[in-house]
């Protein structure tokens, strides 16, 4: 009830509602009632006759009217208690001591009946037939919309108030899950180079190989987890530059990339013959992500190319392969974390579908963009971003 009461208490335009009826009608009380199946509460009033009841207020709810409005839905216009067949010997004017009368039910959005918009005065008033019934419904059915928009806000609000605190605890889930799995994987992985310094059998070697791919796959994912969840708890994807070629990195990432596709043929043209200043380290897990994603969806008998110029201060790398070409309607959305394209790839396991949206966040650090081109011929993904 005290919610209700608040709802009513912060529409602005209440008072004056009040006020113009008052003025219109001549009668003394006016109120906006809160009505219930049990309880008759006033929630605003203006009180020129003394009635002596004041916001929260309460009468009881079967000596009013408003209780056979609430059950019928009708309006109710009494002009002289005294001349009317009804209400001459009904007991609530009897008891309250009114001569004119007027409620109109307040209904809320989906035919909610909420309470009244009513006035009385110890004298006769001429409101049938008039003008003051329209206004009544009028001012009734402005109440009814202004406590739904105040619902709709509050709703609103509560419903985003979740959705902070879910995502909230989600990232901080993510990268607490991300922290934690780092040093079990480091283990596995300084174990598995161990085994690899020491004699095997050839099917041991090529399972060592294997399970190293694997480590240093998981190792991306969590890279790509943490820098997720960076840039969702605010701190966003911080950049360390340094003055050095770019062209060791990106070959350094290739080969990698050629001993864990071995069935695979990567060309690359890269004309990057001076130190550009970048986050090399950054550049190389945006390109790692590009060139994961190109050899996850490029056709696996056609080449994946790979081109990187300097033209002025802006730095252009792009990679490209064949294969089915990315629909319209996934192109939008390849940047947004945890989307994916549709379609199977190429057999691969395609991961959280977090890689391209990190790299955009990379390009967009350092000033610069990712584009996408898509043709039955040819997909390619270009970088630009500014380097000196």
């Amino acid at each position: 009830m005290q919610e209700d009461l608040d709802a009513v208490a912060s529409i602005s335009v209440v008072p004056t509602i009040l006020d113009v009826i008052q003025q219109s009608t001549g009668m003394g009380f006016v109120a906006v009632a809160r009505v219930t199946d049990d309880r008759w509460v006033a929630c605003q009033t203006l009180d020129l006759i003394d009635f002596g009841l004041g916001p929260g207020g309460e009468l009881r709810l079967e000596t009013t009217i408003c209780h056979e409005i609430r059950q019928s839905g009708e309006l109710v216009v009494i002009d002289d208690v005294d001349a009317s067949e009804v209400y001459a010997r009904h007991h609530t004017p009897l008891q309250y001591g009114f001569k004119s009368y007027i409620s109109v039910p307040i209904y809320l959005r989906g035919n909610v009946f909420f309470g009244t918009l009513c006035a009385i005065d110890p004298n006769p008033a001429k409101l049938s037939g008039t003008v003051t019934v329209g206004m009544f419904r009028l001012f009734a059915d402005l109440i009814g919309r202004h406590l739904d928009a105040r619902a709709d806000v509050t709703d609103t609000k509560q419903k985003l108030d979740h959705e902070l605190e879910t995502s909230e605890l989600r990232d901080q889930f993510i990268a607490i899950l991300g922290h934690d799995l780092r040093n079990p994987l480091a283990s596995i992985s300084a174990g598995t180079r161990i085994l690899a310094r020491e004699e095997q059998a050839a099917k041991s070697k090529t399972v060592i190989a294997l399970m190293q791919q694997s480590v240093d796959r998981m190792a991306n994912l969590i890279d790509n987890v943490m820098d997720f969840a960076r840039g969702r708890l605010g701190g966003g994807i911080g950049l360390n530059r340094t003055h050095l070629p770019l062209g060791p990195v990106l070959m350094q990432i290739v080969e990698e990339h050629r001993s864990a596709y071995p069935d695979r043929q990567i060309e690359t043209d890269l004309a990057l013959d001076t130190p550009l200043t970048l986050d090399h380290q950054r550049i190389g897990q945006l390109f790692s992500n590009l060139l994961s994603n190109a050899l996850t969806h490029g056709a696996p008998d056609k080449p994946i190319r790979i081109g990187a110029t300097r033209s002025g201060n802006t730095l252009e790398l792009w990679i490209a392969n064949a294969g089915e070409p990315i629909s319209q309607a996934d192109i939008p959305r390849l940047f947004q974390p945890f989307k994916r394209r549709e379609g199977k790839g190429n057999g691969k396991v395609q991961g959280l579908g977090l890689g391209l949206y990190i790299a955009a966040e990379i390009a967009q650090a350092h000033g610069g963009r990712i584009s996408v081109s898509s043709t039955p011929n040819e997909t390619r993904f270009t970088l630009r971003v500014p380097a000196c």
